[in-house]
């Protein structure tokens, strides 16, 4: 309790880079080799303190969205990827939490996909009614596209992808109009808030990757990647990992835990009987309190990536503050080891 009324009055930008620090090596295990652990720090402090509200987010999603661009090895710059904010409803004050979320942005993406080391070439565009696209399935190799930067270009139309590998062969493009990207954005959880309202073309584009990396190479590994983008979540998705969420912008409700079952339980039975919890329910619930050593052991135990993200923001919820940051921090290196099993 010291240590976090100490931070409390200290500088904020001091306190975060301090902890940063301290995640040093964390970060160092989830990060490729590629990337030096102090310039990604550099770079992370850098975007936080280019956006204040990152200062005044809850500490332990900014973490976790931290370790999350460690993992995708992608810098939040905000080219690679950028750290956004999302409101959360705080069903104790019923008011909103400010969380963060990472967001890898397309050029981060297709970062990722040319590492591969299979593609030689890969390009994704947002087409204009005014551009000139043509594509001949069966007669064309790649499509005829030729925008006119300097013009108004109209509204977007649609979008494409393709990719040629380093043997020469071109993979034919995917092809999506306005229309099939508007379907996606509407099943998504953040239809008509957050990165679909800020960044469109970031998000039509991403579409229309996602569904194009399902005939890249497999060593691409990016489906995985869209699979951790929060922000490309559906509604259904999202209903999976929550319980009876309300979205403002992205809002998603923790599953319920085991403590507050075995509460709910308790007072159901109360309800009933009229009486209050017997002394051998309040010992059991006592005995079921989770420490950060357990929940790290039910992290550990996990054997997806999806699974890893389910349980940390179930067990996160039971823990300090303090220990919640280095649950965050423990589930991006297990991630970090199921990602290399593959």
């Amino acid at each position: 309790m010291a240590t976090q009324l100490q931070e409390r009055r200290a500088d904020p930008v001091v306190a975060l880079r301090q902890s940063l620090s301290q995640m040093g090596d964390q970060l160092k295990m989830a990060l490729p080799s590629h990337i030096n652990v102090e310039k990604f720090q550099r770079v992370t402090m850098t975007a936080i303190q280019a956006n204040p509200d990152l200062l005044n987010a809850d500490r332990r999603s900014l973490f976790g969205a931290v370790v999350k661009a460690a993992q995708d090895g992608l810098l939040p710059d905000g080219r690679e990827g950028a750290l956004v904010i999302f409101n959360q409803k705080n069903r104790q004050t019923n008011g909103w939490d400010k969380k963060v979320q990472w967001m890898p942005m397309i050029a981060g993406v297709l970062k990722k996909i040319r590492q591969s080391g299979e593609i030689a070439s890969v390009d994704v565009h947002v087409v204009h009614e005014h551009d000139k696209f043509t594509y001949r399935p069966g007669l064309d190799t790649v499509p005829v596209f030729e925008p006119d930067w300097f013009a108004d270009r109209g509204a977007p139309i649609g979008a494409y992808a393709i990719a040629t590998l380093k043997t020469g062969e071109v993979i034919p493009p995917e092809i999506m109009n306005v229309q099939q990207i508007e379907a996606v954005r509407k099943v998504s959880r953040a239809s008509d808030k957050g990165p679909w309202v800020d960044w469109w073309g970031e998000m039509a584009r991403k579409t229309v990757m996602r569904r194009f990396a399902k005939r890249l190479p497999s060593s691409t590994d990016i489906e995985a990647e869209f699979e951790r983008d929060e922000t490309m979540l559906t509604k259904s998705a999202a209903l999976a990992m929550a319980a009876e969420p309300e979205v403002q912008q992205i809002e998603v409700h923790p599953p319920l835990g085991r403590l507050d079952a075995l509460e709910q339980q308790i007072e159901t039975q109360a309800d009933v009987s009229g009486e209050g919890p017997a002394d051998e329910q309040r010992g059991e619930a006592h005995s079921d309190a989770v420490t950060l050593q357990s929940a790290m052991a039910e992290i550990d135990a996990c054997e997806t990536v999806i699974d890893v993200d389910r349980k940390v923001q179930e067990l996160a919820l039971m823990l300090s503050e303090e220990d919640g940051d280095e649950l965050y921090v423990h589930a991006g290196v297990r991630k970090t080891e199921l990602g290399a099993k593959k």
